[in-house]
């Protein structure tokens, strides 16, 4: 025991000189060997639900009753009973066989459907009028539609639909020990695609294996092929001529898409009445050459995750009545960073950074906001339905916990099971965290101390920025709570000292009021890609459910104030005569005018002993992101404008690397951030666009010039970072 303690002293001697604590714990002899799971008791998380808002329909008719009880099926795994026949020849032969009996959607008549689109009829010259003639399309016309078709696509041929499709279980069964695919998504999005539209999938690709394995998982389902563009300057003549006949598209030359183009706008029309999704492996070629070195690597599990589907006309309709006022960052928090406003506008707030893209300029604006509303939509269903990794939870342990992994490691994963988010592993305790280390080994020392233990020390350096983005993978789950505890400390560390104990910050009362209004600054402040939150939700439900999210973790206790009546005593409530008996339907007042049940909501931090290291991990994750945020303001006075907005977030990071040799702190060195930072700064009014000549250029604005705004700037945002 003397040892251990003499290596544990000596070690965070070592790391209180790098600046980072260490790790260690027991290799496990004579103790329970315990196993993790992705899933609480009996049953997983269900990830991806539509939005109960804005597709209403959608949530309640595409949802599948039976959905945790219907497992998850290895759609690799081909044996004789998946084919009409049996026979000892048959499992030999079941993959062929298999590969035959999959179902490929017949080809239909494209370049009739095709020239009978609006979009071509409308920029057809030429037609004959009157007459019996009238609205016919002359033959020359006809031959130049077939023609650009003949350069995007040709019809599938089954044969080596199948051949391909044979080709692929072979080469997945070679990789991968299983291919999971939960049953019940899949009978969900079976469910959406018999209701005769058309169906879209948009898929958020963590792998190179997407390219062959997403396609294959849809056909072998029976949910037809895909249809994918591809360039046709990255294929030799003989490539696209493959790839066409296993469903490619082909974008022809003439085909500019450039909307100020004069040029090929026959083309154009016919590339947009050809692009509807079918089906397609088109990315096995490139990614099988990256997958060169696979067979000397040991066999791993994947799994494919579907969000739940919803009618895209149902959105459409629903998603307009949501729209609110709305007011740009700089109204919103300039007056209050600059001392100039206490009260936060009962507004929501506009920052869509979608690429302004030609075809969406082609929209009018309100269709625009629909677009861009629906990708906030879609990429919130998508990181909701994005398995945690062990190696983000282990990142996030090595950077803002520094406890005993093997508990730790336990403990993070069940708290992500719990707040409804999937993980991608499972396996015995003790060799999952050996293999999670082993994939860090080049940005964590191991060392092998007394008696077996094993001592995990970070290596000082721009390793640890890897490490943080691996680690931002795990803030979606506890996003609401890190939110909340920012907030929180950004109240207590004027009234207390930010290293004074928890007994005594535990004193502070804290009203909802006070909590609402810090909520409301720190979510402004922060991305609106980082928020994920849906465009249909306001701001103050969101700040209602982060303070939900702060007292159902235990950080939060209620408290009633010194000499106030007891919350749950409405026997001596005074109602008054407005409040009493009314007419049906009469909602010109509330009752909540006379109740102010939100002055008397008083809250404080909890005494519970875990509670002060759950509280300053919270705070720790969001850290990365507001210390860039902190260090842009920094660098305003040193930053040489005006200059383009890549060439200024290039000098932000450049600014980044050096303060983190000198302070350590490399977890915010990271393009992202930087550029995140400028985009903010810039809708927050700190940085000013101007058009000219060689593009827009950034310059600082005047409000911003004096050094004074600028340290305003950087402590509103230093009061919600956790030293």
């Amino acid at each position: 025991v003397d040892t251990m303690l003499e290596a544990r002293l000596q070690s965070q001697q070592r790391s209180s000189q790098n600046g980072r604590e260490t790790s260690l714990w027991s290799s496990g002899f004579g103790m329970k060997l315990e196993a993790v799971t992705p899933f609480l008791g009996k049953y997983r998380p269900f990830v991806g639900r539509c939005c109960q808002t804005c597709t209403p329909k959608s949530w309640e008719s595409l949802f599948h009753r039976s959905i945790m009880d219907l497992g998850f099926c290895n759609v690799i795994q081909v044996k004789e009973e998946s084919t009409r026949f049996r026979g000892w020849l048959v499992r030999r032969l079941c993959y062929f066989l298999w590969s035959l009996e999959q179902h490929i959607p017949p080809c239909q008549d494209a370049p009739q459907k095709v020239m009978e689109s609006t979009g071509v009829q409308n920029v057809i010259p030429g037609r004959a009028p009157g007459g019996a003639g009238e609205g016919q399309v002359p033959s020359h016309v006809k031959r130049e539609v077939q023609h650009i078709l003949g350069h995007i696509q040709a019809p599938p041929r089954p044969f080596l639909l199948r051949l391909v499709s044979w080709a692929l279980l072979r080469i997945l069964n070679c990789l991968f020990l299983n291919v999971q695919l939960h049953k019940g998504q899949m009978k969900m999005v079976h469910k959406a695609a018999q209701a005769g539209s058309p169906l879209v999938l948009l898929s958020t690709h963590k792998s190179l294996l997407d390219g062959i394995l997403l396609p294959f998982v849809l056909l072998s389902q029976g949910l037809g092929v895909l249809r994918v563009a591809w360039d046709p300057r990255t294929c030799s003549p003989i490539l696209r001529a493959l790839l066409k006949k296993l469903g490619g598209l082909f974008l022809p030359p003439e085909a500019d898409l450039s909307l100020d183009s004069s040029e090929g706008v026959l083309a154009r029309a016919v590339v947009h009445a050809a692009s509807a999704p079918l089906g397609l492996w088109t990315g096995a070629l490139a990614v099988l050459w990256s997958l060169r070195g696979w067979g000397c690597s040991r066999r791993a599990c994947v799994r494919v995750h579907l969000a739940q589907p919803f009618s895209l006309h149902e959105y459409t309709v629903n998603a307009r009545s949501c729209w609110g006022s709305r007011q740009t960052l700089e109204q919103l928090l300039q007056p209050i960073v600059l001392g100039q406003c206490t009260v936060v506008p009962d507004t929501e707030k506009v920052q869509e950074w979608t690429p302004v893209t030609g075809p969406l300029l082609a929209l009018k604006e309100e269709d625009q906001l629909l677009v861009r509303r629906l990708s906030c939509h879609v990429l919130n269903a998508c990181v909701a339905s994005s398995a945690v990794m062990s190696t983000a939870i282990m990142a996030t342990l090595l950077l803002f916990k520094h406890q005993k992994l093997l508990g730790e490691f336990s403990w993070l994963t069940e708290e992500t099971l719990l707040r409804g988010f999937d993980v991608g592993f499972s396996g015995q305790l003790q060799c999952l965290v050996q293999h999670t280390l082993s994939l860090l080994r080049p940005h964590v020392a191991l060392l092998r101390v007394q008696q077996g233990d094993l001592l995990v020390v970070l290596r000082p350096g721009p390793g640890l920025a890897h490490l943080a983005r691996l680690s931002s993978e795990m803030l979606p789950a506890f996003l609401s709570e890190a939110v909340g505890a920012c907030a929180v400390w950004g109240l207590l560390v004027g009234r207390v000292l930010p290293e004074g104990p928890w007994e005594l910050q535990g004193i502070e009362l804290l009203s909802q009021n006070q909590l609402y209004h810090q909520i409301l600054l720190l979510m402004h402040l922060l991305p609106q890609d980082l928020l994920l939150l849906q465009p249909c939700q306001s701001s103050y439900c969101y700040c209602q459910e982060v303070l939900d999210r702060l007292i159902q973790c235990g950080l939060l206790v209620a408290e009633e104030t010194p000499g106030s009546r007891p919350a749950c005593d409405t026997g001596r409530r005074r109602l008054s005569a407005k409040l009493l008996w009314k007419p049906s339907g009469d909602f010109t007042d509330s009752d909540s005018d006379d109740f102010e049940e939100a002055e008397g909501r008083y809250f404080r931090l909890s005494q519970q002993s875990r509670c002060p290291d759950f509280f300053l991990f919270l705070c720790r994750l969001l850290s990365p992101l507001l210390k860039a945020f902190a260090q842009a303001a920094t660098f305003l006075h040193r930053g040489q404008l005006p200059d383009t907005e890549s060439g200024y977030a290039e000098q932000l990071l450049r600014f980044l690397e050096a303060t983190a040799q000198e302070e350590g702190f490399f977890e915010c060195v990271d393009p992202n951030l930087a550029i995140s930072a400028v985009w903010t700064f810039r809708d927050l009014g700190v940085l000013q666009q101007v058009p000219s000549p060689a593009g827009p250029m950034l310059h600082l604005s005047p409000t911003f010039a004096s050094r004074d705004n600028q340290e305003k700037l950087e402590r509103f945002i230093r009061q919600f970072i956790c030293n």
